[in-house]
């Protein structure tokens, strides 16, 4: 398999820093680009060309609901994952609306769930036979 090319955008130092050791220590998964805004990743995206873009769903200017909707106008194949600390069930509804393939708290954000969320995108994709992004519905990890 070739390795995910993966973007993470958070206005957060801490948090792209932690979302960037996730990304390195899980399985082929390599970090291309870390940004603060939207904007910035709306303007690198051609040069950093990801698979992957883990967004965070509150960011100053463009939020990441409204970037995901211009990336997947202009990059209908790129993954985007919206990533908050806000309750899953506020946010799941806007994933389909806004073409993002998944969110996924941020307290549950790790390696596995990476690599499950991941794993669950690129199989509704192949399994579906269309290029469009399917919403992955993800729910907390039993007790």
């Amino acid at each position: 398999m070739a390795s995910v090319r993966v973007v993470i955008v958070d206005d957060q130092v801490p948090f792209r820093r932690a979302a960037q050791a996730v990304v390195e220590s899980t399985d082929e998964f390599i970090v291309v680009g870390a940004v603060e805004t939207a904007e910035q990743c709306l303007a690198e995206v051609d040069s950093l060309n990801p698979d992957l873009i883990l967004m965070d769903v509150n960011l100053p200017g463009i939020d990441g609901v409204e970037a995901s909707r211009r990336l997947r106008i202009s990059h209908p194949a790129m993954v985007v994952i919206l990533l908050s600390s806000y309750d899953q069930a506020e946010f799941a509804d806007l994933t389909q609306d806004c073409g993002a393939a998944a969110y996924l708290p941020k307290s549950m954000f790790g390696p596995d769930r990476l690599e499950e969320t991941w794993s669950a995108i690129t199989s509704s994709r192949s399994g579906s036979g269309t290029s469009g992004i399917s919403a992955v519905t993800t729910r907390p990890a039993p007790n």
